[in-house]
This record gives C-alpha cells, sequence and structure tokens, in this order.
C-alpha cells in the first residue's frame, strides 16, 4: 500500500562507507575544486583582451566569501596584484593630491587602482549601489579612458593635474538581488562589457563526486584546524547536509556553513576527533538557541488555543501542514493547519475565504482554481456543479500562499461533497494538477516534524502520519526521533502520486471506480437527488400521475 518505511524517510549513504573509512588518507579539494564553473570562468577572465575587463561573481553577499575569491586567484590560478575593497571613496579609489599655493603638487597619495594595476580588484556590488557615480568612473577606466586623482584641498589648484590609465580587471561580488539592481543600472552590463558566472551552494552528491566532497570537507578541517571527524560523525554530517539541501542527492558546499557545525560539535569533542554524538549535540543545540517560536506555536495547540484535532473522523475537515517563515527569526518551522469546507446549494462556485479576505496569495488562488477544475472534470459534468462551497484555513490570521495545501484542500471539498468523512489523525501536503497528479513541495522535514510534535503531545495512537507527494520522498532528512517512531510504527508515512492513492488513505473510500462507495458515485448521487427535488413535477404533471 502507499506506506514507506524508515529508510526512506532519513538518507542512507552506506555505499560511501568505504571511501569514508579513508577520510583520512582523502586528497583535498580546495575551495576552486568543488567550483568547477567558477575555476573555468576565472582561467578564462585572466585570458581575455580588449573591453571584457569586468566579472559578476554571484556569491552570498560576505566578505569572507571575496577573501576565498582573492585567495583562489592568487594560489590555485597564480595570479599577482589582487586587492579587494569595502569603500568606494573617490579619493580611496583613484587616489588624491596635495597642492601648494602655486599650485605645485607637493602630497601624492596612490589608490586602489594605482595598487592593482596590471591586476585585480574586488568589490562587492552592494558598494556600487550606494555610489553610482563611481561606477561610471570604473566603466570609463575599464574602457581605456584616462582618471585623474581627487585635489584632497579644493581650495588649492594644481596648476597641472596628472592623468592615469589603468589596466585593471574588476571583479563584482553580491547576491543574486544585488546583481539585479546592477543590472538595472548598467543595462548592457554583459554586452561585451563583462562576463558572468557563480559561487555554487550545492553539489551532486553521487559515486563520481563523492571524493571531491568529502575532500572539500577534509580541506576545511585542515585549514581552519579543527578535529577530524569519525565515520559515524562523516555520516551525520551528509545527513544535516541533505536536510540542508532538501535533497538527498545534493549537499552544500558552503564553507561557512560546514564551520558553523564543525566548530560547535569541536566545543564538545576531545579536541581531536568530532564523533557523532558531538554533531548531534551542535545540531540540538542550535535548533534549541532558535525553538522559542516554534515551541510557542506548538504549545498554542495543546492547550486548545488553536484547534488541531489528531483522532476520530470528520466531515469536511482536513489536518494541512505549512511552513511558517517569520522575518528576523533564522529558522523556518512547521505547524499543522485545519483546513474546513462547507456545501450548499448554488451555482458551483468555490468560494477561496483567504483570496476573498486578501490574506490568500496568487499561487494558493491558482491552486484553487486547478482543484475545482480536476473536481469537475472527475465528474464529467455537462453543466456547473449545484452546490457551492466555503473552503478556509481555520485560525490563520496572516498571509497563506503557495499550492502545497491543493491536496488537502481537494480532500476536505471532495468530503463535503460525498458527505464522507476524513481521518484526523492523518496529515495531507502535496500540490495537484488539472489531471489529478500530485506534486512535489518544499519544506517537507518542517512539516512532517510539526505534525509529529502535535500528535506526540495530543498521544500517539500508532495510526496517525503524513500525506505527501511520492516525489518528495528524496528531500527527506527527518530528525531522529521521527525516524524513531516510524521504525517502531508509532507514526507512518505514506506516499502518493495520484489523487486515487491519497483518498482512499484519508477517506478510506475509493476516489472512483464502480464501487458504489467510491467518493465520485457518491457525489454524483447527491447531485442527482438534488437536480430531483430542485425541479418538482408542475400542477399538469400531478394531475398526470393522479390519474395514472
Amino acid at each position: 500500500m502507499n506506506q514507506e518505511s524508515w529508510c526512506s524517510v532519513t538518507p542512507q549513504y552506506s555505499q560511501f562507507d568505504e571511501l569514508l573509512q579513508q577520510f583520512d588518507q582523502i586528497k583535498l579539494a580546495h575551495f576552486l575544486d568543488v567550483q568547477p564553473r567558477l575555476q573555468q570562468t576565472l582561467a578564462t577572465f585572466a585570458q581575455l583582451k580588449g573591453f571584457s575587463k569586468a566579472l559578476v561573481i554571484k556569491s552570498i553577499d560576505n566578505s569572507f566569501y571575496r577573501q576565498l575569491i582573492k585567495r583562489a586567484l592568487e594560489e590555485q590560478l597564480n595570479v599577482s596584484h589582487v586587492k579587494m575593497t569595502e569603500s568606494l571613496a573617490a579619493d580611496k579609489l583613484f587616489g588624491s593630491y596635495i597642492a601648494n599655493e602655486s599650485g605645485q603638487i607637493t602630497t601624492m597619495h596612490e589608490g586602489l587602482l594605482h595598487q592593482a594595476n596590471g591586476g585585480y580588484l574586488i568589490i562587492p556590488a552592494n558598494l556600487i549601489l550606494a555610489n553610482p557615480a563611481s561606477w561610471q568612473a570604473l566603466k570609463a577606466i575599464l574602457l581605456g579612458q584616462p582618471s585623474q586623482p581627487v585635489n584632497a584641498n579644493p581650495n588649492r589648484i594644481a596648476l597641472d593635474i596628472p592623468s592615469y590609465t589603468f589596466d585593471v580587471k574588476l571583479l563584482i561580488v553580491g547576491d543574486r538581488h544585488q546583481i539585479s539592481e546592477f543590472e538595472y543600472l548598467e543595462e548592457e552590463l554583459y554586452n561585451g562589457l563583462a562576463l558572468y558566472t557563480e559561487i555554487e551552494n550545492e553539489i551532486a552528491f553521487n559515486p563520481s563526486t563523492a571524493d571531491t566532497l568529502l575532500g572539500f570537507i577534509a580541506w576545511i578541517v585542515k585549514e581552519y584546524e579543527l578535529p577530524t571527524p569519525s565515520f559515524d560523525a562523516l555520516h551525520r554530517i551528509l545527513i544535516a547536509g541533505a536536510r540542508y539541501t532538501e535533497d538527498q542527492d545534493y549537499m552544500p558546499i558552503e564553507l561557512l556553513w560546514y564551520l558553523a557545525l564543525l566548530q560547535e560539535a569541536a566545543l564538545t569533542s576531545n579536541g581531536k576527533t568530532v564523533h557523532a554524538s558531538d554533531i548531534d549535540t551542535a545540531v540540538d543545540n542550535k535548533y534549541n538557541r532558535e525553538a522559542y517560536l516554534p515551541e510557542r506555536a506548538l504549545a498554542d495547540i495543546t492547550d486548545g488555543q488553536v484547534i488541531i484535532e489528531t483522532q476520530g473522523e470528520c466531515i469536511g475537515q482536513v489536518n494541512g501542514l505549512t511552513v511558517i517563515d517569520v522575518p528576523g527569526h533564522p529558522m523556518s518551522y512547521g505547524e499543522p493547519a485545519r483546513i474546513s469546507c462547507v456545501i450548499h446549494f448554488g451555482d458551483g462556485d468555490i468560494s477561496d475565504v483567504e483570496r476573498k479576505a486578501e490574506l490568500g496569495g496568487n499561487l494558493h488562488a491558482k491552486g484553487m482554481m486547478i482543484m475545482q477544475a480536476f473536481v469537475s472534470s472527475a465528474l464529467q459534468l455537462d453543466e456547473p456543479l449545484p452546490y457551492s462551497a466555503s473552503v478556509v484555513f481555520e485560525q490563520s490570521y496572516s498571509e497563506v500562499d503557495g499550492d502545497s495545501a491543493t491536496l488537502a484542500e481537494l480532500c476536505s471539498f471532495v468530503s463535503a461533497l460525498s458527505e464522507f468523512p476524513i481521518n484526523q489523525q492523518i496529515a495531507v501536503t502535496g500540490a495537484v494538477d488539472q489531471f489529478g497528479r500530485v506534486q512535489a513541495v518544499g519544506g517537507l522535514n518542517e512539516k512532517i516534524e510539526g505534525f509529529f510534535h502535535v500528535c506526540k503531545h495530543q498521544g500517539l495512537t500508532g495510526h496517525q502520519g503524513v500525506i505527501l507527494p511520492k516525489s518528495n520522498l528524496k528531500h527527506l532528512a527527518l530528525h531522529q526521533d521521527v525516524v524513531d517512531s516510524i521504525k517502531e510504527d508509532r507514526f507512518h508515512i505514506w506516499s502518493v502520486a495520484t489523487v486515487d492513492e491519497a483518498i482512499p488513505l484519508i477517506m478510506g473510500k475509493p476516489f472512483r471506480g464502480d464501487d458504489e462507495d467510491s467518493v465520485i458515485n457518491k457525489i454524483a448521487e447527491r447531485i442527482e437527488n438534488f437536480e430531483k427535488h430542485e425541479h418538482p413535477p408542475g400542477i399538469v404533471e400531478r394531475i398526470k400521475n393522479w390519474f395514472r
């Protein structure tokens, strides 16, 4: 049936055991070794002649990563004269001079362009955005125009101001939003003036790349003098990485992420070796530091302030799953949401209460329309549904967006139409297309754990669990307490590919087919009964029936 074993809900990396056991002998992989796109671009950029003297690099906006680029140029590509700046003040950039009363220059200070002449200058993109006038001057220099130093004392004008041309290549580093704004400032940026590349955040993790990733971790350990991870600790690091990327087939290659994890794990180690327990402690400590909001949300549910039912059955009510992002809070967390639907006579319209209250986003509205189209198609209606519906996220006081609740909303809708109850022990997440296929959504780990914690505090029955898209299985890296509960058959995960697979799990009835108890047949029967009552026989018909 669609129930998944515990092995499916947490990454399994036993195929790499032999390589993990040889970690202390593995070849080191430096920063550029895990950034082949960046490495190739830098090599090409170094050889280019002409006006292509700028390179835009998408990166985390952090001086740490700009320093990594500088080191990579110097150490791995043997490039000299690499300068960095965190200021675009004209005097710092172009140099300055002081003249005496007779107009003779007495003091000359070289700027960054003088120091980087014949080499490279690395500039944060946000500096250019904050100093657009400096960009125009830099652009002129890149195009071969001369520049002059800044007069440090405007009251004394030099008679003969020197002019310089520079042979400098510019590396502009920033995140995607900053680069987007920079492109708006310079529309012709990539039209012969600049190249583009990225510092990638993830690497595909498979047998052909495993030695590179582990070599990168080994380089981090050596470079920053950290305790060596044990065999079990490496497994924990890989699981933590899969959770961070939300994909079992990808691992992060963000240096700061590894440093944050390994440096905290080192605090509880013996100083020489980091064990699995040290990694677990670091992960748990990070969660505890950031867990105030999710724990308060859980307390509201267990105290009955927010109503979430994890036992029994109910018509037109289902437990959906949401991910909460709070500005100023570093952690996303999962929280179940009670979705309800009521039916009344009408013209077939499905009223999206969130949208009407201006609490629903465009993607949520799109999901609702897709759901309505699918149900109409499944019922093979020749005319509008004689019932109208009202679907709402109960006790929701902020904007709801995304299409990940489409499957849950569909379940509540067909339950209300058919009057078949929904099992409240099961929560649902997934998007649906117009053909009834269940599609992948984001935030699965947080969603599942949010519902699990509610079930655990209200009492695990052994029949509770989550229905999710089959295509999302590769994204799971659940916390160990959830994995243990699945192992012990106290909590369950069901994966589905279609609506036809999901409905029997949560409603105990087939969605369609020849079975009289199928949901579609029950809805069709209800529509037929409604139409009979909607058009009662007239007086002539009643007289004819009386004489029969």
